[in-house]
């Protein structure tokens, strides 16, 4: 049962890390890692699972909430808001395999979907970005261990 808790926390932690609410999977990832008592396949599957669909919250969400950017309750600073669609302006949706970088990450995929980005060719570039986060990520925790 131990087992099943560790890999739905991971899940729990990378999926609210890809939303719009602050929060950090990293660190539980690297840790898991770093104990050795599970498989690593699983682990970066179970991360990237939970943390693209977060992303795909963040595109479902920027389809129809524009209308309430200006709200003071509005989740994402205008300036992270504003940076993000400078970013998606210039590199188009090529700009989503930075959907892993922090800051500016998470409100790019709610852009993408604000600016109506495909959902295929969003889904498949976010993936890229973030399973190779999880990846680097899995390959330095594992080289110190």
């Amino acid at each position: 049962m131990t087992a099943l808790y560790a890999y739905a926390g991971l899940f729990l932690s990378a999926l609210v890390a890809a939303t719009i609410l602050p929060a950090q999977s990293e660190a539980v990832l690297a840790a898991l890692l770093a104990s050795k008592a599970y498989s690593t396949l699983l682990l970066l599957t179970v991360a990237s699972a939970g943390n693209i669909l977060g992303a795909v919250i963040n595109w479902f969400l920027g389809r129809g909430i524009e209308a309430f950017a200006d709200r003071r309750w509005f989740p994402v600073k205008p300036a992270a808001l504003q940076s993000a669609m400078k970013w998606y302006h210039r590199y188009g949706r090529w700009s989503l395999l930075g959907s892993w970088l922090p800051v500016v990450g998470d409100p790019l995929t709610l852009v993408a979907g604000v600016l109506r980005e495909p959902f295929w060719s969003f889904l498949v570039l976010v993936s890229i970005g973030k399973i190779a986060r999880y990846a680097v990520l899995a390959a330095i925790v594992l080289s110190w261990t």
